[in-house]
């Protein structure tokens, strides 16, 4: 009888454990389960609005805050705003979105910006025009001429120097959102930039903006020469695939090298695409979620002239940052790409067969994601969305985690023996 209800014990452990929320920064966290065993999430600092991220070589992590603040996380404390960021046009979707860092870091200690940049010059009376695509969904009241900048500058301690705008969306747009915002380096050094289509739809189509387009340059800004559209007159010679609503995540496969970004897409259709040179993959022409208003968008299978996603959802999740784990930590995940879910409030774990998703798990964390990366001791960092954002971890949990240090010996190899914890080291 008391074996039986000590399983009930640790049942009810464990349920209390996948509803509760991440303790305070510095506490010991609390465990959520998931497909491979039970994790510990914990909170290591709050933030506001947070964005992107990106490690340092000597462990540092860069964090940024959509108003317009660029911070580092390093021994356990969050350090000040840094100097030298640029002006953001802060509101709604736009503002300090992503950060990367050079490849050659140290050599040259550059750091890249994805932000929100207004126009210098503001058209006078400027008012935009309601889409009845958005169901309403719209602010109108935004008048900032803006668009999406990538500036680079020099890390020197606390503030970043030299800064240059290397890269700009064209053209800039009144109001609006759907910047996209990612930045990733390729194997081969080159940037890859995520446009958004600012909301206005036939730019995705159009090869004379970069809107709604993934692309490519030199980390100076220039464009490479074997870029598919370089040369050819009438193109923006910057894109590398078009046809893309609003992508939110992008990360470089580690075994093939090769892109995959993910997208918004309208209502339902989120995308999951691995963008190849000069392709078009069918935003707004084709789409497998509709108009917000309900109007419908041809699905993708109509047009098989255009590049159908590699998987998509429906209904959507709202995808945002994008990782492939290779760590050891996670003995299970290895291989696996991670993607943070917005609405679903999810970290979604996918486990690929080459070019394929095979099988998805939804670990519910019970935030919007923003982002999500791997940390070089291989566990794995997220970002929660919102004026109440967090910089949470994820860690293996261990046994005593669940028990406090309270947990009997028998009790312990029970759990152990249903595959719900690992063995104690």
């Amino acid at each position: 009888m008391s074996h039986v209800w000590r399983t009930v014990t640790i049942a009810a452990l464990l349920v209390q454990a996948t509803t509760a929320a991440p303790q305070s920064a510095g506490g010991a966290g609390l465990v959520i389960q998931t497909k491979s065993g039970p994790v510990t999430i914990e909170r290591l600092a709050s933030l506001e609005e947070p964005w992107g991220m990106a490690f340092l070589p000597d462990g540092r992590l860069l964090v940024t805050e959509k108003p317009g603040r660029l911070r580092i996380y390093a021994d356990g404390k969050l350090s000040e705003p840094l100097g030298g960021v640029p002006k953001v046009a802060y509101r709604e979707q736009g503002g300090l979105l992503d950060v990367e860092v050079d490849p050659d870091f140290a050599r040259n200690g550059l750091v890249y910006l994805f932000y929100a940049e207004a126009a210098e010059q503001q058209p006078v009376g400027a008012r935009d025009v309601e889409d009845p695509r958005f169901g309403g969904y719209f602010d109108k009241d935004d008048n900032v001429l803006k668009g999406g900048a990538v500036a680079r500058g020099r890390l020197e301690g606390h503030e970043l120097r030299d800064v240059k705008v290397i890269w700009r969306q064209v053209p800039k747009t009144i109001g609006r959102g759907h910047f996209g915002g990612r930045l990733t380096f390729a194997p081969d050094g080159k940037l890859f930039i995520m446009s958004g289509e600012r909301m206005r739809f036939d730019p995705a189509q159009d090869l004379a903006a970069n809107l709604g387009k993934v692309v490519r340059v030199n980390p100076d800004g220039s464009i490479p020469p074997d870029n598919p559209f370089a040369g050819k007159a009438g193109a923006q010679a910057d894109i590398w695939s078009l046809g893309h609503r609003n992508p939110l995540g992008s990360a470089i496969h580690p075994t093939t090298g090769r892109l995959w970004i993910n997208e918004m897409g309208p209502k339902q259709g989120d995308e999951l695409n691995i963008p190849e040179p000069g392709k078009n993959y069918g935003w707004p022409v084709v789409s497998n979620g509709d108009n917000y208003d309900g109007s419908p968008i041809p699905d993708h299978p109509t047009r098989p002239d255009l590049a159908a996603p590699a998987f998509y959802w429906h209904p959507a999740i709202s995808p945002s940052g994008l990782m492939f784990y290779t760590g050891t930590r996670f003995a299970d995940w290895k291989g696996n790409a991670f993607i943070g879910g917005l609405s679903s409030e999810t970290l979604l774990r996918l486990t690929l067969k080459g070019d394929k998703v095979d099988a998805e798990e939804r670990i519910g964390v019970q935030r919007r994601i923003r982002d999500v990366i791997q940390a070089p001791d291989g566990t794995v960092l997220l970002l929660s969305d919102g004026k109440s954002g967090e910089l949470l971890r994820l860690t293996p949990a261990r046994v005593e985690t669940l028990f406090h240090g309270q947990g009997s010996p028998e009790a312990l190899v029970e759990l152990e023996g249903v595959g719900l914890l690992e063995p104690l080291e």
